[in-house]
């Protein structure tokens, strides 16, 4: 694999780490701002609306210009709305910074999908998806955790800061590992903004891209909320929220590497296996989140399984959406956080229920459910050979 694209990855862990890091701030945020858990469960989908809404929309707007300004660009917005969320004291500044925040990462991660595509051979588009994941995955096993621990002793607000700073090295990798001009080849042969826009009609990208925000909507449901089911579920101290995350993320790790490798030429048989053993997963944690130590050992596994899943689909829209090259990196972007949104509102629905906080997890259950019930019948559609056009 190409050093940009592990660059690439840099920035992507340093987004990744903010993405995912309110799992274990939630109770603190929610208790310095006086709201509730499940209202600062919003800025979740605060930020995966504005990745939603932002991908296909700065992809767009970015599609003519160099990828390496567009780039620095989209990380530097990041670190300065994260400065901001640290010093403010208003929960709707800090619903709008998570916003902003979106925006930036949803262009960021647009154009690094579609530039990550670019820089390996057509039949290894898998492979390269997932190294530049693995600053998603890397952000779950250390920069998340790292952030819970950092919020624990010293405040939610030095974990944002911690992510500031942290996007200033991606930045310079960014500036040193990325071309600066325009591949004017590669421009002269896009198709007009329409036509790629005109891919979306097609009902087999719909499908993949449905699948995998179902998939990725069990994740966030559960993950963020993560925190609950460790304390109140389990009964353990808050310090073992930073080993819950630590163990998801070196499963997701796992997963998402070992789907890299399998998901280009084999994903029928990823999809098949996976699904009912996600699902199976999520019901067993859901009965067994009273012992931890079968918590513990069902997080991590549920961490490989989801982004072992996730990353499979994802790479599948990939390949439908070839004949959109500028755009692809958005929809498949969009395909993860329309998942991202749905996921912890559905989850926190179920946190008044008699479920409790076990409720995240049962939600997640039922969203693999549904996606493995529209997905079966449908599986050699979903997995078909890819044709001339999706190599070109």
């Amino acid at each position: 694999m190409p050093l940009p694209l592990y660059l690439l990855a840099l920035a992507v862990f340093a987004m990744g780490t903010s993405e995912f890091m309110l799992a274990g701030l939630l109770p603190d945020i929610a208790s310095d701002l006086d709201i509730t858990v499940g209202t600062a469960g919003s800025l979740t989908s605060a930020f995966a609306i504005g990745m939603v809404v932002g991908a296909p929309l700065v992809a767009a707007l970015a599609r003519s210009r160099p990828r390496r300004p567009a780039l620095l660009g989209f990380v530097l917005v990041f670190a300065a709305t994260h400065a901001v969320g640290a010093v403010t004291t208003s929960f709707p500044l800090l619903f709008a910074t998570r916003g902003v925040a979106a925006l930036a990462n949803a262009g960021f991660l647009a154009v690094a999908l579609t530039a990550a595509a670019g820089l390996v051979p057509p039949d290894r588009k898998g492979r390269a998806l997932a190294v530049l994941l693995s600053g998603t995955t890397v952000a779950t096993i250390a920069g998340v955790p790292g952030g819970a621990v950092l919020g624990t002793a010293l405040g939610w607000r030095a974990t944002f800061w911690a992510v500031a700073v942290l996007c200033l090295p991606a930045a310079l990798g960014i500036l040193k590992g990325i071309p600066a001009g325009r591949d004017e080849n590669e421009a002269a042969g896009r198709p007009a903004l329409r036509a790629e826009l005109g891919q979306l009609a097609r009902p087999r990208l719909v499908l993949v891209m449905l699948l995998g925000a179902l998939v990725n909507a069990a994740t966030f449901g559960s993950l963020t909320f993560l925190a609950l089911v460790v304390t109140d579920g389990a009964g353990l101290d808050e310090l073992w929220i930073s080993v819950a995350l630590v163990l998801f993320g070196t499963g997701s790790f796992v997963g998402v590497t070992v789907a890299g490798r399998l998901s280009d030429r084999s994903p029928g048989p990823v999809i098949a296996v996976v699904g009912p053993s996600l699902l199976i997963g999520w019901a067993a944690l859901a009965m067994s989140a009273g012992e931890p130590v079968i918590l513990l050992t069902l997080v991590f596994v549920q961490g490989a399984l989801s982004f072992a899943l996730g990353s499979t689909l994802i790479t599948r829209v990939l390949y439908e959406a070839a004949g959109a090259p500028t755009m692809a990196g958005s929809y498949a972007t969009a395909a993860l956080n329309v998942g991202a949104v749905a996921g912890p509102v559905v989850a926190a629905a179920t946190l008044g229920t008699d479920a409790g906080v076990l409720g995240p997890l049962w939600a997640s259950g039922l969203l693999v459910a549904v996606a493995l019930l529209i997905a079966f019948p449908l599986l050699t559609v979903i997995t078909a050979g890819r044709s001339t056009e999706e190599l070109r």
